[in-house]
């Protein structure tokens, strides 16, 4: 690592005060090690990516999303196919991705660990959808992509309430949704190695990581990053009991032995409306970042991106 850029969300988490702090200090353990380090703030969710390749042109070899799961996913945007590095610096809500790779939690602990990371080349997720100006979109993600119920929460959490609560925010609406969100089944059709089938869910999940941390833990068994497909998590239920029942397995790392969710290996996933009401609005999000509704098309990107991992 020789020249290092911090992409930093001033917005990420619930320390605002503290985040210019939060980076320097970063910042300061790259300087010592004798690294050049930039340090900019993002401008918005559609410019990180531009940012990021700008970074890049400018001689980076390593670009920092320096906050949580959403800054690293924009920061994404602009590095897919290249040679320089993503690392991670965990200033948001969730970190999610950062809980999988052990990061620790401090800024400036995360910073020593990048000196003596190791890079490694991943498979990344992308999506195509449509956004909520009735255009395709599409989306590179690490973390999952959720379409139905979780999705459709990322939809009514109000953001200032977020900021204001962290996750409480998140565990209090996600309560609310349970008691209250009707559970719109849609068409899934699953491809793997050339094997396709079609069922109707309420609920999506295709995750690429293992362990989420908090309460959700581990929401996939046996999804890793190390892994060039997909691990679906199929909600062919809409009881709610189910729904917590499955929850609570993740919390407690134990075996799912339940009926109405199967946990499936996917390289393609197609989502539609359901035939009978075309119109209806399946919200569709990708590493906590709601994006738009479905059609949606879950694919796979191998050897996409090197990340700076202990």
């Amino acid at each position: 690592m020789r020249k290092a850029a911090f992409l930093y969300n001033p917005l990420s988490g619930g320390r605002r005060e503290r985040r210019l702090a939060d980076v320097e200090a970063a910042a300061q353990v790259l300087r010592s090690a004798g690294v050049e380090v930039v340090a900019t703030p993002t401008r918005s969710a559609v410019d990180t990516g531009s940012q990021a390749r700008e970074a890049i042109a400018e001689g980076c070899d390593t670009v920092f999303a320096c906050g949580g799961d959403g800054t690293v996913h924009d920061v994404l945007q602009g590095m897919i196919g290249g040679s320089a590095a993503l690392g991670i610096i965990p200033l948001g809500t969730a970190n999610a991705l950062a809980h999988d790779l052990r990061l620790p939690s401090s800024p400036a602990a995360a910073a020593r660990a990048a000196l003596h990371a190791k890079g490694r080349r991943i498979a990344v997720g992308r999506i195509e959808y449509r956004n909520f100006s009735g255009n395709s979109g599409s989306r590179y993600f690490t973390v999952a992509v959720g379409v139905g119920v979780d999705a459709h929460l990322f939809y009514k959490l109000n953001p200032l309430a977020k900021s204001r609560l962290g996750m409480a925010a998140y565990y209090v609406k996600a309560t609310h949704l349970w008691l209250t969100h009707p559970l719109e089944t849609f068409s899934v059709e699953v491809s793997q190695g050339g094997a396709v089938r079609q069922v109707n869910v309420s609920q999506l999940l295709a995750v690429r990581i293992r362990n989420f941390g908090r309460v959700l833990r581990e929401l996939a068994p046996g999804a890793s990053l190390e892994r060039n497909d997909l691990r679906l998590v199929l909600f062919h239920t809409r009881s709610r009991i189910t729904y917590l029942r499955y929850i609570i397995r993740g919390l407690l790392a134990t075996t799912w032995r339940g009926t109405g969710i199967e946990l499936a290996d996917g390289d393609r996933v197609t989502c539609r409306s359901p035939e009978s009401q075309p119109e209806s609005r399946i919200f569709v999000e990708a590493d906590g970042e709601l994006l738009g509704t479905v059609p949606a098309e879950i694919t796979m990107v191998p050897d996409a991106v090197t990340l700076l991992a202990p």
